[in-house]
């Protein structure tokens, strides 16, 4: 296949073209069934056992223990920021949020409707969001129920290379919708994780959390149905119909960074793509300049900006007729990015270094 395009987009994002090719060959007649995944009942053998692998695939990657349960919802990730608080701070409990971007701004907007939030750190107050604080940095409540940070910000560009430490018996809750599985990682300090799949998972329609049994058992009774965690847990993730055709994608991704080395080497090949970015920006400061603190660059959302707004549309425009999509920064913040989730290939990244390097020679 000649004529796809270096896929930059920050979401619904890049899918392996493995995935894709495996999807479409399976489209019309989902193992032999004479019906597509799209048309199984949820409650079926065939989808029951899409739905347990994709389950088993996120534990084994990660190294869950038992006391974890995988759980499937629609409504992204950011139904996650008002329902994560309503089971867990709804009563007037304590939950500390470090404040480190667009999204978590918004996750904390709606988690003080629920209880008694703080931040444990603003960014924001800072000037901008161009850094994550230290350890040393934050305010913590040793009786808060959780402390909540999001993970990478897609925005801006920012994201945690370690993650902070919660005072004895507060467990971490984060938001990982644009990093999830980009490397490994201890699970153990978190008590819930989500993400939204249309970043660096899978196709958007499904959020997958993460939760840790002894934090479920402190989620609050009496919410409406839909909105109770802990209902969800203990349906399997099928109380209602679940996002089959997401889910079905997402474990067929899962699949892929499994066949392909697993975490490990999911890291080893992020890590190299996001050296050769960042190495060309770095070369040449006085043309390309990434707003971000070095030691708190994503490795999945690359930023940076041009000497004026108009080179930076130039370069989106001539960028994008030369087969590169998806690299203007996010309006609120302006500039350009670069998503290069695990789905975008080596190749890709390199297209993008020689455009830039050639575009500045031409427009210096």
């Amino acid at each position: 296949m000649t004529n796809r395009a270096h896929n930059f987009n920050p979401g619904p994002a890049a899918l392996p073209l493995e995935v894709l090719k495996e999807v479409q060959e399976e489209l019309l007649d989902f193992k032999g069934s004479g019906m597509s995944i799209l048309e199984h009942s949820h409650r079926g053998k065939d989808y029951e056992a899409v739905h347990n692998q994709a389950q088993a695939l996120f534990a084994e990657l990660l190294g869950l223990t038992p006391d974890y349960k995988v759980v499937f919802l629609g409504g992204g990730a950011s139904t996650q920021f008002y329902m994560v608080p309503q089971n867990l701070i709804t009563g007037g409990k304590k939950a500390d949020y470090v404040n480190t971007g667009s999204w978590a701004e918004k996750a904390i907007k709606e988690a003080k409707k629920f209880g008694d939030v703080a931040l444990a750190h603003d960014v924001k107050a800072s000037g901008g969001y161009t850094y994550i604080p230290t350890q040393d940095q934050l305010k913590l409540r040793p009786d808060a129920v959780y402390l909540h940070i999001t993970t990478n910000n897609t925005i801006e560009g920012t994201q945690y290379h370690a993650f902070p430490q919660a005072p004895a018996g507060v467990p971490l809750v984060a938001d990982m919708s644009s990093d999830f599985l980009w490397r490994k990682f201890d699970p153990r300090p978190f008590g819930l994780i989500y993400a939204g799949a249309q970043k660096n998972l899978g196709p958007a329609g499904v959020t997958a959390l993460i939760i840790r049994q002894d934090l479920a058992a402190k989620f609050v009774e009496g919410l409406p149905t839909m909105c109770n965690l802990k209902k969800h847990m203990d349906e399997n993730s099928l109380y209602n119909t679940p996002p089959v055709f997401a889910i079905y994608v997402t474990a067929k991704v899962l699949e892929w960074i499994k066949r392909h080395g697993g975490l490990e080497a999911m890291e080893k090949r992020n890590l190299e793509k996001a050296k050769l970015l960042y190495d060309t920006i770095d070369a040449h400061p006085a043309y390309f300049k990434c707003p971000v603190r070095k030691d708190s660059r994503s490795m999945m959302n690359v930023v940076w900006r041009l000497p004026n707004e108009q080179l930076e549309e130039k370069f989106v425009k001539e960028s994008k007729a030369a087969g590169l999509v998806g690299l203007k920064g996010h309006r609120s913040v302006g500039g350009l990015r670069a998503s290069i989730y695990n789905a975008v290939p080596h190749a890709s990244v390199k297209a993008l270094v020689d455009f830039m390097t050639d575009f500045m020679k031409k427009n210096g």
